[in-house]
């Protein structure tokens, strides 16, 4: 049983793992995206939540 367990935890750590290493990737794309390829603004402005709010309100016409 007790190798069972640490298998499964070993898989869910690594899953853990995979998700943060695709969300530190995507930020990272993100600023990249925005900061560097867009308009040349600063690349934190893209993770702030007014900048969310302006593009959806921007995509949806509100």
């Amino acid at each position: 049983m007790n190798k069972e367990v640490a298998y499964v935890l070993r898989r869910f750590l690594l899953v853990i793992i995979v998700l943060l290493l695709g969300l530190l990737a995507l930020g990272i794309g993100l600023m990249i995206g925005y900061g560097i390829l867009g308009k040349g603004q600063d690349p934190w402005a893209i993770l702030a939540p007014e900048k969310w709010h302006e593009l959806i309100a921007k995509f949806t016409g509100k």
